[in-house]
């Protein structure tokens, strides 16, 4: 293989690639990104056996072949390179070239035939196609991410429930302890589909939107949606992810948000943020719990430990009714309180002994939102 390609475009590729490619795989494959060159195109791709990624740019291809190289180790070398075009060079014996035009600079690298190299699933053509806005994605994403399980053993909650229903789509997550839910319309789009997709996949697909945002390309703007067989495929922001789906059952979140509480406070969201953050300071470590008492006008927030002492504060909210005091892990909260933007939020609470949800205080028909935090005793 012998190729010139730009250095911001393939460094681009390997850095977005390297993300997937698994450092502690037993197959050493699997730490490489694939380099093939055919036309005047150059694919960078890689896989976990699990996700996999591609994308491509320009160049010149003066033989084409694939390669494959290690991830890290390419895109530092790529890195070290000076601004403009770069030459790629691989002609056998297990050792690519890296040159810069212009310069003296060059590096070799180990490499291997791409025919080593797993082969990246691919959609059925005639899968069915969904599209919606990277943003809107990126808002799904953001807006539930944090209260996925982390506990690999508990597939089912370490991952991120998709659905879309007719012309709504969802996004589910919950630990156990905590749960949210963001949904909204896609004007013109009817579907049905139901996708479990695990914590790493959700990490990799917010920041492919991200870049997608911030690249600010109008061919970027939507990201489109297939599932086919245990596979469901993104293509956004110039790239095509894959994903292998979790085969569990989520739980029945339907059951897990109450449908009325019997007390109502509506919260100025950046003073309670900001309240709730300094009182846990004095928080027990282990728990993390802090007192939440609804009075008269006032939400005061409090913490106690042995280890930490006293913690205190109140915040003016719209509220009146009888005093109730219930015990929550702050950061909970603090992670709802953080992916919201609005400048009120509406804290739903019955009993001490009852969740509490959180929603914005106000929604449009076309977006809504809900957190459902578990009490704990303090």
């Amino acid at each position: 293989m012998e190729i010139v390609v730009a250095k911001k475009d393939l460094l681009r590729l390997v850095a977005r690639c390297q993300g997937v490619a698994d450092r502690k795989s037993a197959m050493p494959a699997l730490s490489n990104v694939l380099l093939t060159a055919e036309g005047n195109v150059l694919r960078v791709s890689a896989t976990d056996m699990y996700l996999g990624l591609t994308g491509q740019t320009s160049a010149e291809v003066a033989t084409a072949g694939a390669i494959a190289v290690q991830a890290r180790d390419l895109h530092d070398r790529i890195k070290a390179m000076p601004e403009g075009p770069i030459s790629l060079t691989s002609a056998g014996g297990g050792q690519a070239v890296i040159k810069a035009a212009g310069s003296p600079r060059r590096f070799t690298v180990p490499s291997i035939p791409g025919t080593d190299f797993p082969v990246l699933p691919q959609p059925d053509p005639a899968a069915p196609q969904l599209t919606l806005p990277v943003e809107l994605l990126s808002k799904l994403i953001a807006r539930t991410h944090f209260s996925i399980s982390t506990d690999e053993t508990r597939a089912h909650v370490n991952s991120a429930l998709f659905e879309w229903a007719g012309d709504r789509v969802r996004v589910v997550t919950t630990d156990g302890h905590r749960l949210s839910k963001m949904e909204a319309t896609v004007d013109g789009v009817s579907a049905t589909a139901t996708m479990l997709i695990p914590l790493k996949a959700i990490n990799e697909l917010r920041r492919l939107a991200d870049d997608a945002r911030a690249d600010g390309k109008e061919s970027d703007a939507l990201v489109s949606i297939r599932q086919s067989g245990p596979n469901a495929f993104f293509d956004i922001g110039g790239m095509r992810f894959s994903v292998k789906l979790v085969d569990a059952q989520f739980p029945p979140y339907q059951q897990v948000i109450p449908k009325s509480t019997d007390r109502t406070v509506r919260a100025p969201r950046k003073a309670f943020s900001d309240a709730l953050d300094a009182v846990r300071i004095a928080a027990s470590e282990r728990t993390g719990g802090v007192k939440l008492t609804t009075t008269n006008g006032l939400l005061r927030i409090t913490s106690e430990s042995p280890e930490s002492g006293y913690g205190f504060d109140e915040i003016p909210v719209d509220f009146s009714g009888a005093d109730l005091t219930i015990g929550f892990n702050a950061k909970y909260f603090l992670d709802v309180l953080g992916a919201l933007e609005d400048e009120e939020v509406l804290l739903g609470v019955s009993g001490e002994l009852d969740p509490a949800i959180i929603r914005p205080a106000t929604e449009s028909d076309k977006e809504s939102f809900v957190a459902v935090v578990m009490p704990m005793r303090i």
